[in-house]
């Protein structure tokens, strides 16, 4: 007999296949520089016809990570990307229209899972100050909630959740038997991290990905944290090789030589105080206290800010609705200093004519 999973049916995705590679791309959230081009060329010549021919091999990644994090192996699950992890998560720790509290605007596919899997997502939305007090989380945490979900930083918003507030969700959790997700993609851009409570705790996880300040979006790897008894549970879910070689390899690079995390971090930094200095000097509000993104509000459209900033300028931005009192806003990715200028010179030259 045909069938045809109903939530499929009934599920609303949009695929963006844009062409992106002859433009400055400030709108995934991506290093726009990459690695250095030495460091690449360097790890390529260890390449070799049998490292390409033989499937990933993984135990020795995973100890390499386990050692850069201060645990074992046990509380390690490596996944294609940070979102397979949080799709596992949702799987296992979830049932069939079972409820799952999560902030938005967030990274839309905590909700896209939701809805695969026939969940009943429960969204708590930001004040029109663009703040989210713990005291509103809490609020939606039921006796039937069986997730929650938080990001710190959290995309787009870029806020963050102190030690004190943290500890104030998880003993609520606790009480009533709720799992939680913290998803740190953003970890290197704030140094701040709950992992150790996923490393200790029960039905608390961490996830995490190499994409972002590791500048390996394109080669996808992620992981879970977790205590062991819960992570045995998300590598079920796991396929035989799931992680690309190509990027444990970078990776591992990446993570036994510090120098190189050090410098991505430095030209972050640097990148970040330009914009903020920038954006004051010239008087536009902006949003995002943590993250490598920028909610900006222009004085013209957004929208045709984001159409000329592509076609005059060749750079990608986006426009985003609805950012509490700011109205619509640029979001943009922060990079190196360099791209910054670029996106200054652009939008002061933009938004001082009519569109």
């Amino acid at each position: 007999m045909y069938h045809l999973d109903p939530n499929i049916k009934n599920l609303h995705r949009i695929f963006d296949q844009n062409e992106r590679k002859d433009y400055l791309r400030l709108d995934l959230n991506e290093n726009p520089g990459g690695l250095p081009e030495e460091f690449i060329r360097k790890v390529l010549g260890d390449i070799t016809p049998q490292f390409v021919a033989q499937y990933p091999e993984t135990l020795h990644f995973t100890e390499v990570l386990a050692k850069y994090l201060k645990t074992d192996i046990h509380h390690l699950c490596l996944v294609n990307g940070s979102s397979e992890g949080i799709r596992y998560i949702i799987q296992a720790f979830t049932s069939n229209g079972g409820r799952i509290v999560g902030v938005v605007p967030s990274y839309f596919m905590f909700q896209v899972y939701a809805e695969m899997y026939g969940r009943n997502f429960v969204p708590v939305p930001y004040t029109e100050d663009l703040e989210m007090p713990v005291s509103r989380i809490l609020e939606y945490l039921t006796e039937e909630t069986e997730l929650l979900i938080l990001l710190n930083p959290n995309n787009p918003m870029g806020n963050v959740y102190t030690e004190e507030e943290f500890q104030e969700i998880l003993k609520a959790c606790k009480e009533k038997e709720i799992t939680v997700l913290i998803d740190e993609a953003y970890h290197y851009f704030y140094p701040n991290t709950f992992m150790h409570y996923a490393l200790t705790e029960r039905r608390v996880f961490v996830t995490r990905t190499f994409s972002k300040l590791f500048s390996l979006a394109g080669c996808r790897l992620g992981y879970v944290a977790g205590h062991p008894e819960d992570i045995q549970y998300v590598q079920k879910f796991c396929t035989p090789h799931n992680t690309n070689a190509f990027a444990m390899k970078f990776a591992e690079e990446i993570l036994e030589n510090p120098k190189i995390l050090s410098d991505l971090i430095s030209h972050f930094e640097e990148g970040r105080a330009y914009l903020l200095q920038a954006l004051e000097e010239h008087h536009y509000p902006y949003k995002g206290e943590a993250g490598n993104f920028l909610f900006i509000k222009p004085r013209r459209d957004a929208e045709e800010i984001v159409k000329k900033m592509k076609e005059d300028y060749g750079i990608l931005i986006k426009s985003y609705p609805a950012i509490g009192k700011l109205g619509t806003c640029l979001r943009v990715t922060i990079g190196e200093k360099k791209y910054m200028e670029r996106f200054m010179k652009a939008l002061l030259e933009l938004d001082s004519k009519t569109l």
